[in-house]
C-alpha cells in the first residue's frame, strides 16, 4: 500500500456545480487528501474560498457574452478540446493518483479524448460522479456516449440507490463499478445581504421553490396546487431556463417570482424565511436545492420521483405523487395547518445533515473508493 498522501485532482470544466465541488474539495482536504480543484471561472457570481486545497481555472479563459447565452456556449464549445488536451498535458494530471471527473459536458466528443480514450495503463484511475445519470433530453449520440463514458472509467459514483438502479438496469453497467454516496447537506452559507424590501414586508408563512426553473420541475403543477391558498406565500425564486411568461399568467394569488440568480451572500436569507421547502419535480436523481433545505433544516415537501424517497426515509421530508396538483395541494395545506409536523421534518433535516449527508462522511466514502484504486 502506497504510504505517500493521497493526491487527487477534481475536474469541473464548466463550473457547473461550485458549491458541491468546493465542499468536496474541502472535506477530502480535513481528511488529509492533496486536492487540486481543475475548473474554470464561474459567470453567475462568487464560489466558496478554497480552504486546504488548490484551485485552477485551466478552462475556457476565453469567455465572450453573457453567460448562458448563445456567444458563451460556442465559445466553450471551440476551446474544450483544446482545454481538455492541455490539461491532460500537465505534469499534476498525470502524476495524480486518482483523476474524478465530475462534469463531461460534450460526451461525444470527450469520449474519444484523453483522459477518457486513453489505455488504463497511460493515465490515472479516473472516477465520474453521475450527477445526471442519464439526459433528459438527449442530443443524437449522446445516450451513447455517455453509456461509452461510464464503461470507460474505473469507478461511478452516484447520489442514491435508485440512480445505481438506472444505470444497471438501463444502461448494463456493471454493478462492480457503480458506488452509491450521498450528495452532502450544503453549511457553508453565511451571506448576510437581507432580502428585498417587498419580501421582507411579507408576514405570511411563506413556501420556497427554490433553484433554475425548468419544465422537469414541475412549476405549472405547483401553481395549479396553489389555487386556494390563501394564508400563506409561494415564492419561485431562481434563474429562468424556460418561456416563463406562460407560469406567470397562471400563478394564482399569493406567488411571487424572483426570476434571476441568486448568490450565496444573499441565498440564506431566503432560506431562513421559508416555513417549508417545496420540490414538485417529475423526475430527478437528487437536487442540490434539496441538500442546501437539509443544511438550513427546513420541512421538504417533495414529489416522490428519483432519489428524493432516500431522503424522506430520514424522516426530512414528506412525499407526493408527481404531476398530482390535488396530492401537492393536500401536502401544502397539510404541513402549513401543523407547526408540529413542520418541526419534526426539521429536526430530522438537522440530524440528517449533520450525520449521513455530512460532508466529512462523505469525504470519507469517497477516499475510501480512491484508495481501492490507487496503485
Amino acid at each position: 500500500m502506497p504510504s505517500s498522501p493521497l493526491s487527487v485532482q477534481l475536474v469541473d470544466p464548466s463550473a457547473f456545480t461550485p458549491p458541491y465541488d468546493h465542499a468536496l474539495a474541502g472535506a477530502l482536504a480535513r481528511a488529509g487528501v492533496q486536492v487540486e480543484l481543475i475548473t474554470s471561472r464561474f459567470g453567475y457570481g462568487d464560489v466558496p474560498r478554497a480552504e486546504g486545497y488548490a484551485v485552477e481555472e485551466r478552462f475556457y479563459r476565453w469567455a465572450p457574452g453573457a453567460p448562458g447565452s448563445r456567444l458563451r456556449r460556442t465559445a466553450k464549445l471551440a476551446q474544450h478540446a483544446p482545454d481538455m488536451l492541455r490539461w491532460q498535458a500537465t505534469r499534476a494530471a498525470r502524476r495524480a493518483d486518482v483523476v474524478h471527473l465530475q462534469w463531461l459536458t460534450v460526451q461525444p466528443l470527450d469520449v474519444h479524448l484523453p483522459p477518457i480514450a486513453r489505455s488504463p495503463r497511460r493515465r490515472p484511475p479516473l472516477v465520474l460522479t453521475a450527477h445526471d445519470v442519464l439526459p433528459r433530453e438527449p442530443r443524437p449520440g449522446q445516450l451513447d456516449a455517455q453509456r461509452r463514458l461510464y464503461e470507460r472509467v474505473e469507478a461511478v459514483v452516484v447520489h442514491s440507490q435508485h440512480g445505481a438502479a438506472r444505470l444497471r438496469d438501463e444502461l448494463g453497467i456493471d454493478p462492480a463499478r457503480v458506488h452509491v454516496i450521498p450528495h452532502g447537506a450544503f453549511t457553508h452559507f453565511d451571506g448576510a445581504v437581507p432580502l428585498p424590501p417587498e419580501l421582507a414586508a411579507v408576514e405570511k408563512p411563506v413556501v420556497l421553490c427554490f433553484g433554475l426553473m425548468r419544465p422537469y420541475k414541475g412549476i405549472d403543477v405547483l401553481l395549479e396546487a396553489w389555487r386556494g391558498v390563501d394564508d400563506a406565500e409561494l415564492w419561485i425564486v431562481g434563474l429562468p431556463k424556460m418561456d416563463t411568461a406562460p407560469l406567470r399568467a397562471a400563478a394564482p394569488r399569493g406567488v411571487r417570482f424572483v426570476e434571476r440568480f441568486v448568490a450565496d451572500a444573499e441565498l440564506p436569507a431566503f432560506f431562513r424565511r421559508a416555513d417549508v421547502v417545496v420540490l414538485p419535480y417529475r423526475e430527478i436523481d437528487q437536487s442540490g436545492v434539496l441538500y442546501t433545505a437539509l443544511g438550513f433544516g427546513k420541512p421538504l415537501l417533495l414529489s416522490a420521483v428519483g432519489g428524493f424517497p432516500e431522503v424522506a426515509e430520514r424522516g426530512a421530508a414528506e412525499l407526493v405523487p408527481p404531476n398530482d396538483p390535488a396530492a401537492l395541494h393536500a401536502g401544502l395545506r397539510h404541513l402549513l395547518a401543523h407547526p408540529d409536523v413542520r418541526e419534526q421534518l426539521a429536526a430530522a433535516a438537522r440530524e440528517a445533515a449533520a450525520t449521513t449527508y455530512s460532508w466529512d462522511a462523505i469525504a470519507a466514502q469517497h477516499r475510501a473508493l480512491y484508495e481501492t484504486l490507487r496503485r
